[in-house]
């Protein structure tokens, strides 16, 4: 970005683009009826042309990076491109619906809910699906409250929940705050799920053990069934985190491995946007013993109809009407676009991109055989000097840091929409960076609007003005 590279600020020599741009002009004020406290004299605004606003936006567009822009592999979080004729959908007039409005007056609605339900069902595997939470980790706390309600419900209080260490931090979060103790699960040697640990770590006090599979290292839990069936013998349940789906779309299901539970982040598996703050989704899908405790409402035809009841022991609303419904419109339109052998085609190039790009890079990939995803490791390099310096290559940088059972972790995931020409220029970006020394990777980034900041600093004294930065 030539245009404003040069532009810092004289006092400490702050960084800060568009400063020129910033221009403001201040207007009086008429005689106002608020009350005086509750009015102001004069009032400063920016004062751009049309010209100078399109190009200050303009620019703005080109300082982010986004699936759109170019490869984004962040291992893990699963960056899918969102194709555009899912925002066309979701922005027909007849997707505005007032949440309020009776069933009887948008069965259309209902019925797109249903399908959609049935759809996620059948992918995972499940008897019964809500889509009401608003976000995958807002899914996994309905998954643990709905287990807990059916222990609770069978006169059991137990208090534990296994997690391996290599899981999302979110699956720790959504444990504690729905009041159960963690118990960490170290991970075997191979990366999997070490069975003489899991035997350890069940008890009566067992709730559930939340996995991913394949795991965050990309590695499939081949020890799956007799996983599942050391849980339940325990009386435990088996929670999915449906992280990495992506991975088994047309080829196997969490449902037919001996999960009870399991959440679907759409954003990562059927390309809706992924949060950043936003609406999102995070529907649950149980098996029948599971489903008198989903929220409520569900949907259900009859003859039909579309109607809305409530399971028997639900354990309420986790979220306003039946979901984040445009998000939802997105997901049911991407699923039926693709059909089956789309859904198949997806995993199928999934694994195969990820499997592709590892063979090109230098970097060590201390587990496999993988899956859609593998974490590499930088080695004596510094992870996160890695991934500053990938972004003056051009390409966004892999997850750093985790999971932490690999050193200097670079994890992963290119998914099934690049090409083999940008997983090319993926691997050229991580391959010059490893031949660079640590003055070059602690300089960067050197090529980028923003250079390297102060982190904490940057978290703990947040700017979000749009005035310049010598009038806070």
């Amino acid at each position: 970005m030539n245009y404003d590279q040069a532009r810092w600020t004289d006092d400490d020599e702050r960084y800060e683009p568009l400063l020129s741009e910033k221009h403001t002009a201040e207007g009086d004020l008429d005689d106002s009826p608020l009350p005086d406290e509750l009015t102001r004299d004069s009032l400063e605004l920016p004062d751009l042309s049309e010209p100078e606003l399109a190009r200050h936006y303009t620019r703005l567009s080109e300082m982010n990076y986004g699936v759109d822009s170019g490869p984004y592999p962040l291992g893990s979080c699963t960056m899918k491109y969102n194709p555009k004729f899912t925002e066309d959908v979701a922005a027909l007039d007849a997707a505005a619906v007032h949440p309020d409005r009776s069933p009887e007056s948008v069965q259309g609605t209902l019925e797109l809910l249903y399908d959609l339900q049935d759809y996620l069902g059948r992918i995972g595997g499940m008897d019964a699906v809500t889509l009401q939470p608003p976000a995958g980790a807002a899914g996994e706390f309905t998954g643990v409250l709905v287990a807990k309600a059916y222990h609770e419900h069978n006169g059991e209080d137990r208090s534990e929940i296994i997690i391996p260490e290599s899981a999302h931090g979110t699956n720790f979060a959504s444990a504690a705050l729905a009041g159960f103790d963690v118990v960490e699960l170290p991970g075997g040697d191979d990366g999997r799920v070490d069975l003489e640990a899991l035997e350890a770590a069940l008890s009566d006090e067992t709730a559930l053990l939340m996995l991913t599979n394949p795991n965050t290292l990309g590695l499939f839990e081949r020890d799956i069934e007799e996983i599942a069936e050391m849980v339940h013998d325990a009386g435990g349940l088996l929670y999915y985190d449906g992280a990495n789906l992506n991975a088994l779309l047309g080829r196997a299901r969490p449902g037919d491995m001996g999960f009870d539970i399991m959440h679907y982040n759409v954003h990562k598996t059927f390309a809706t946007p992924h949060g950043g703050g936003g609406p999102g989704a995070g529907p649950v899908g149980v098996v029948d013993e599971l489903a008198p405790f989903l929220p409520k409402p569900q949907v259900e035809q009859d003859d039909g109809t579309y109607e809305l009841f409530d399971p028997e022991h639900s354990i309420g609303k986790v979220h306003g009407y039946l979901g984040n419904w445009l998000v939802l419109v997105k997901a049911y339109a991407y699923i039926a676009r693709l059909g089956d052998p789309g859904l198949s085609d997806a995993s199928a190039k999934a694994v195969l991109n990820a499997n592709y790009l590892a063979s090109q890079i230098e970097y060590e990939v201390p587990y496999g055989p993988f899956h859609h995803e593998f974490v590499a490791s930088a080695g004596a390099q510094d992870a996160a000097d890695v991934a500053k310096r990938m972004l003056d290559y051009g390409v966004h940088p892999p997850t750093t840091k985790w999971p932490e059972i690999v050193g200097e972790a670079l994890m992963t995931e290119p998914t099934e929409i690049e090409n083999r020409k940008t997983l090319d220029q993926l691997a050229d970006a991580f391959n010059a960076v490893a031949g660079e020394d640590d003055d070059a990777l602690a300089a960067a980034p050197e090529r980028t609007t923003a250079r390297r900041i102060d982190q904490t600093a940057a978290a703990r004294d947040l700017r979000l003005s749009w005035q310049s930065l010598d009038e806070g």
